[in-house]
């Protein structure tokens, strides 16, 4: 499938950047600069460079790193509406102490991944994105694990993030206990780009390479 031309409509661009200059500073102020080094968070900026830009490699980035997570998140998000969240991960839209403005940015992890499709679907797709991806995942996945806070670290600022990427299992309570630290990371790091970007460089490159 060839893309339908490569010019992505200015009011799309608008709309995004827009979104953009009311999520960074609420999550710079709110949670601190760490909470950038999440794959989603460095896939809005990648997404807002490339919408610009209009640069294959910038938009195929992001849909390679986070197209299968996002999608998991849509359809732990869709059971949470309707009372049961199979994996947990978005207990926290529902979570009334968490304020309504923070919930609503948040959403974009659900429609981020439809819009990189449709925008790769414009642009087409740069096979370099596999492995370009696979080695920023690596770069963030050793600064998360070895600089950033661990879960159940209490931080000057409570709002924070911990376990950034989930470098230390799923909780940020408690540390996973099923292997040795080490022997996750690794696990992260040879199993993400096998079992989630391969595939989805695959996907993308059968359905939109030109």
């Amino acid at each position: 499938m060839t893309p339908i031309n490569k010019t992505i409509p200015l009011s799309l661009k608008v709309i995004f950047t827009a979104f953009m200059s009311v999520l960074v500073p609420f999550y710079w102020k709110t949670y601190g600069p760490s909470n950038f080094l999440y794959f989603c968070d460095v896939a809005l900026i990648l997404t807002l460079f490339g919408i610009w830009t209009e640069n294959k490699l910038l938009i195929s980035l992001p849909a390679v790193g986070i197209l299968i997570p996002q999608f998991i998140w849509v359809v732990d998000f869709v059971g949470g509406l309707f009372g049961f969240a199979p994996l947990g991960m978005t207990d926290y839209m529902f979570d009334s102490n968490i304020p309504f403005f923070a919930r609503s940015l948040s959403l974009f992890h659900g429609w981020l991944p439809f819009l990189l499709i449709y925008l790769v679907y414009k642009v087409g797709y740069d096979k370099r994105a596999f492995r370009y991806w696979t080695v920023a995942a690596w770069i963030l996945i050793s600064i998360c694990y070895f600089i950033m806070p661990a879960p159940g670290v209490i931080l000057e600022n409570i709002n924070a993030p911990v376990n950034i990427n989930y470098v230390y299992g799923f909780s940020d309570e408690v540390a996973q206990t099923w292997m040795a630290p080490h022997l996750y990371v690794v696990f992260l790091m040879i199993g993400l780009p096998l079992f989630v970007y391969y595939p989805t460089s695959r996907a993308l490159k059968r359905l939109f390479y030109n």
